[in-house]
């Protein structure tokens, strides 16, 4: 038992310094790339969506050479220690090319940290019957907390946030070396069961709604900082608002299954789209900061929402076999190439307009999902209707 909590113990400090270490850098990024390296719009937009891009293409191929290799613990340690070292590239290098090519390498490295060690951590904590969320939550507390510390510690020296981005993995790649070493269970191939599930109208539209919503709501992580910024906020400003909006998530994920139960999934999802419309609006108006700080919860209902409701909803429409596949696609859709096409559009809308007309663009691409979700919730009362029918006239 001791065992067991020491492991989970390092598992947590895991996550704590892996998500520190992702707040640390990249909600900031984009407003060190525009004040310190004086880069444009377009710029910015093509580098701050490099991470999503990479992620699309190498987090399978990572998983492919965990499996390949039988050594999870050595490629965690190893990528999770090098894309840290890399980021000390934006401190020595400046210039639009060099910044592109350490984000390159700094995305290829890191796409490998979350999925190989979800892997291990699902794997270990479904053998010992321990709450896998548990040791997630500690990923979004430092997130959280990174944005916070490092708003501050920017107005003094805005490196900062690379130099904590590499010690938070360098610790983080200390811990990975600790994690349990139990052999991977089988990892579903995703290109099995894709042409059965691209049949499937439901899961289709599922997946523009994923993209339409879940897509705006990564890129913000992107352009928040811009936004607090133009709305005349500091780097402090910035942090208190992210600290805010991330540990906003934690309390509605836990209460997302109790109202699923009264209210239904598609409804649920249905809240979380609407919200996060309201929010994009509400942004585009040019609020004052104020207004900003007390609406930042706005993404613990969008996000600790729609998240669980939406897996929940993809185990229900897909079958079994196919679940795990259909997961995986859900999650390029929503976290790469939606985030990469909100981010790299963004960049280009805010070099041309302003940092306020991105939130009108993200605020058109949820209407449109909100109009999906209600025509997906009419779909299922059509299904429902077709099988009483069918079974009355049993």
């Amino acid at each position: 038992m001791t065992s067991v909590r020491k492991t989970i113990i390092t598992m947590q400090g895991f996550y704590l310094l892996t998500f520190f270490a992702v707040g640390s850098m990249m909600p900031l990024l984009s407003v060190y790339l525009s004040e310190a390296e004086n880069l444009n719009g377009y710029q910015i937009g093509i580098i701050m969506s490099i991470n999503p891009v990479v992620m699309i293409f190498f987090q399978p191929l990572w998983g492919m050479i965990s499996d390949k290799t039988n050594a999870p613990i050595k490629i965690l340690t190893l990528t999770t220690f090098i894309a840290g070292s890399f980021a000390l590239g934006y401190i020595a290098f400046s210039g639009y090319t060099a910044i592109f090519l350490i984000a390159v390498l700094v995305a290829i490295f890191q796409s490998a940290i979350i999925p190989v060690s979800d892997s291990i951590s699902i794997s270990y904590t479904s053998k010992v019957g321990y709450n896998y969320g548990n040791i997630r939550l500690f990923g979004s507390l430092g997130f959280g907390l990174a944005v916070f510390i490092m708003g501050r510690l920017s107005e003094w020296n805005n490196q900062v946030i690379f130099i904590s981005f590499f010690s938070a993995l360098v610790l983080a790649s200390l811990l990975a070396w600790k994690m349990p070493s139990e052999k991977k269970t089988q990892k579903p191939n995703l290109l099995l069961g894709v042409k059965e599930i691209l049949t499937m109208k439901k899961f289709l539209l599922f997946l523009i709604v994923t993209f339409l919503i879940f897509g705006p709501n990564l890129a913000n992580n992107t352009y928040f900082g811009l936004f607090i910024e133009g709305s005349g906020g500091t780097y402090t400003g910035i942090g208190v608002a992210f600290l805010i909006a991330v540990l906003s998530e934690a309390p509605f994920m836990k209460a997302a299954g109790g109202l699923i139960k009264r209210l239904g999934l598609l409804r649920i999802m249905l809240l979380a789209s609407c919200v996060s419309l309201i929010r994009w609006l509400l942004y585009f108006t040019e609020p004052s900061l104020w207004v900003v700080y007390a609406t930042a919860v706005f993404q613990g209902i969008s996000i600790g929402l729609f998240i669980p409701a939406a897996l929940q909803y993809l185990r229900e429409i897909t079958p079994l076999h196919i679940t795990a596949t259909a997961i995986t696609l859900y999650s390029a859709i929503g976290n790469g190439l939606g985030n990469w096409f909100c981010t790299f559009l963004g960049g280009i809308i805010f070099e041309e307009y302003s940092i306020f007309h991105v939130y009108l663009f993200f605020a058109i691409l949820a209407l449109l999902g909100v109009i999906l979700t209600i025509g997906l919730i009419q779909m299922q009362k059509s299904e429902q209707k077709k099988y009483i029918v069918t079974s009355g006239q049993r």
